[in-house]
């Protein structure tokens, strides 16, 4: 897992062959752009943009993936996303290809909790459990841009 400012993105470009468009993307992010997902080369790599409202962490499932990684974006907002790592966790729905996700129970070993908001951003491989969406004082409006970036191109 990273976490840095978007305004540091270009220091992780060469950590992957896709990450200078997915960055440059994310740079210029126009915030009016309806809901949807987008290809920004092919498959390989995507745009998910999403509005939705924060939840206690007791209704949001920790997730992890095999095929893609994750860039999660959040530029209004403010949100907790738990981490750990993904083979700590206990399997509630078993992997589905077709999404590229797993679900798991809440862990009962000790976790990161990360604070994203506008101009954070955070990197999540496939040892990365993470748990996005989670309100802080209460329920919040939230729009991010998850980019997947296919592992192997």
């Amino acid at each position: 897992m990273i976490v840095d400012q978007l305004s540091a993105s270009t220091a992780y470009e060469s950590l992957h062959p896709l990450f200078p468009k997915a960055f440059a993307y994310l740079r210029t992010f126009d915030p009016k752009t309806p809901d949807g997902k987008y290809e920004l080369f092919g498959q390989d790599l995507v745009a998910i943009v999403q509005r939705y409202q924060t939840a206690t962490s007791v209704d949001k499932l920790w997730e992890a993936h095999q095929v893609y990684g994750d860039i999660q974006v959040v530029y209004q907002g403010l949100e907790h996303c738990g981490h750990t790592d993904q083979c700590t966790l206990t399997v509630t729905k078993p992997y589905i290809a077709e999404k590229d996700v797993e679900k798991y129970a809440a862990p009962t070993t000790p976790t990161a909790l990360l604070t994203l908001g506008r101009g954070n951003f955070a990197i999540f491989h496939p040892q990365d459990g993470h748990q996005p969406g989670v309100q802080i004082a209460g329920p919040t409006e939230i729009l991010k841009v998850v980019i997947k970036f296919r592992l192997k191109v």
